[in-house]
């Protein structure tokens, strides 16, 4: 069997510290690769950030986020990650904050060899074990055969088809002794990559790993209803505001992280919209159900959140629409031309037949005309002219000849994917563009955050962070950062102000940190700057 290798960052201020930890080990033979050290813990948390190590080792008293604050940040956004504390002070105080925060070990400096053999030892067995656990197939095994009762799974499945009555829904709660107690609701759809699979699991066995970790993970947490349909798992959210889509979006796009690095398995997660009422579930559910499918545009293995990627909807899914009609909407969404001209065709094929009357023909001719005008409002787009007066276009349709019908019906779903293609295009430019411009006129705020930013816009941290790259080539704190060492430099070279009140100016209450951060940007201290560039 492979000896599991886990990832290690260390912390501390003294680097000379970090180098002796590092030569202290034989890393690899213990089954640990160092991926890095950071010398401070605002620092250390872009690097748990980037790399999600499996150990952190971190000294308590350092500069700008000491070690505590730092094993509390990290215990709150990555859970899974092991914290080793150590100092060089004999302060027991923080024994009591460390139990709290969970933290594996504390060991006082100077690190000896072989108590850190030990300790690493320990840690170790303690991964290998938690790991063993998600992979054991016959834990998988048993805990796949334990699905959700039948009677309840059988109402989730029909509530979010629509088809509960009202009148009929209390008894159906107590019958079935389940209990809504949220302002709000939204519907999650979780997709396991089933051609993508580890060499030792089946399909079935790494869907019930995931299983697994969803109920560990997000269950509890946002009192969800799970059970499996239609091949996917859904995720019924109780959320006390509507706002809390943003965050729940966020925490699902680290929990595909998280799956794919721990058990190798590509997650998809589709957000869907929020809604009020338990019986609005079904709309929900088509929402993240669709959101699913721009995996092909947006990537797999993160969340992807309807909301922000279908440009300014704000309707419903017409759950009246009939199959066809809703496959040749699907396809203007996500198909290519030749998909969207056979989605056209086999819709008119459809509404054409003989088995239907004239006056069945009229009713589907007045469907499609409706369905297309809310595609038009519900995305924000015109039609490119191929619409006029509600009532004319309708009587002009069933005046025309099959073959002009379905010129007609092509062209302009043909033009109505180009004009959403364009339309999510400038939606993402939008959000960059504010974002930049925010920048600009308030980078002097020293509450200029990546949450800050995202809350202002109205979108989830890991859809603007995803797009803003993709965008810029830059995270957006990298962007903030720059500009502000660029505003920084221009200051020192064309005024003669004091270096904490430039840092002040740009955003920096610590004007250490400023300068740390100047010096990481530039190589050389703001003082050494403003010398060298005015000079003559």
């Amino acid at each position: 069997m492979e000896t599991n290798k886990y990832t290690v960052l260390l912390v501390d201020d003294e680097e000379e510290v970090t180098q002796i930890i590092m030569k202290k080990i034989d890393w690899e033979k213990m089954g640990f690769s160092v991926i890095g050290s950071a010398n401070n813990g605002v620092k250390a948390m872009e690097l748990v950030e980037e790399f999600q190590p499996d150990v952190v080792m971190t000294d308590i008293r350092m500069p700008y986020m000491d070690g505590m604050e730092l094993s509390g940040r990290i215990k709150a956004e990555f859970p899974s990650t092991k914290i080793l504390l150590f100092t060089g002070f004999d302060e027991f105080e923080y024994a009591q904050e460390a139990v709290r925060l969970e933290v594996e070990e504390y060991v006082l400096k100077p690190v000896n060899a072989a108590e850190l053999t030990r300790v690493f030892s320990r840690v170790k067995a303690k991964l290998d074990q938690e790991i063993s656990e998600k992979r054991n197939v016959e834990i998988l095994q048993k805990y796949y055969t334990e699905s959700l009762p039948l009677l309840q799974t059988n109402f989730y499945s029909t509530l979010i088809e629509g088809r509960i009555p009202e009148e009929e829904l209390p008894k159906y709660l107590t019958d079935y002794q389940i209990s809504f107690s949220g302002t709000c609701y939204c519907c999650l759809v979780i997709h396991t990559s089933a051609s993508q699979v580890p060499g030792e699991m089946s399909p079935l066995l790494l869907a019930a790993s995931v299983q697994k970790q969803v109920e560990e993970r997000l269950v509890q947490k946002w009192q969800a209803k799970s059970f499996f349909y239609l091949g996917n798992m859904v995720l019924i959210a109780q959320l006390e505001n509507e706002n809390d889509v943003s965050d729940l979006t966020d925490e699902c796009d680290r929990f595909c992280r998280y799956v794919r690095r721990i058990i190798g398995a590509v997650v998809t997660v589709g957000v869907g919209r929020v809604c009020h009422s338990i019986l609005e579930l079904a709309q929900s559910y088509n929402g993240a159900r669709e959101a699913v499918s721009y995996r092909g545009i947006y990537g797999a293995a993160r969340a992807i959140n309807i909301q922000e990627i279908v440009p300014q909807e704000m309707g419903k899914i017409d759950m009246e629409a009939g199959t066809e009609l809703s496959h040749l909407l699907k396809a203007v969404r996500l198909g290519t031309e030749k998909e969207v001209q056979e989605a056209a065709e086999k819709y008119l094929k459809c509404i054409a037949s003989p088995a239907n009357s004239l006056q069945q023909y009229n009713i589907h001719i007045m469907e499609l005309v409706s369905a297309l005008y809310r595609f038009l409002t519900n995305n924000d787009i015109g039609g490119d002219g191929f619409f006029m007066d509600v009532t004319k276009l309708y009587n002009r349709l069933l005046e025309m000849e099959p073959d002009a019908m379905q010129k007609w019906l092509v062209d302009t779903s043909l033009s109505l994917r180009e004009q959403l293609i364009r339309a999510r295009s400038s939606s993402t430019k939008s959000y960059i563009r504010k974002a930049e411009e925010y920048v600009r006129s308030n980078y002097a705020d020293e509450a200029l955050s990546l949450d800050s930013i995202c809350e202002l816009l109205g979108v989830s941290n890991s859809y603007f962070s995803t797009t803003f790259k993709r965008e810029t080539g830059k995270t957006f704190i990298g962007y903030l950062t720059d500009y502000r060492m660029e505003q920084a430099s221009r200051m020192l070279i064309e005024t003669n102000e004091k270096s904490y009140v430039i840092a002040k100016n740009v955003g920096y209450t610590d004007s250490n940190y400023f300068s740390y951060v100047f010096k990481r940007c530039f190589g050389v201290s703001p003082s050494k700057y403003r010398t060298e560039h005015t000079k003559g």
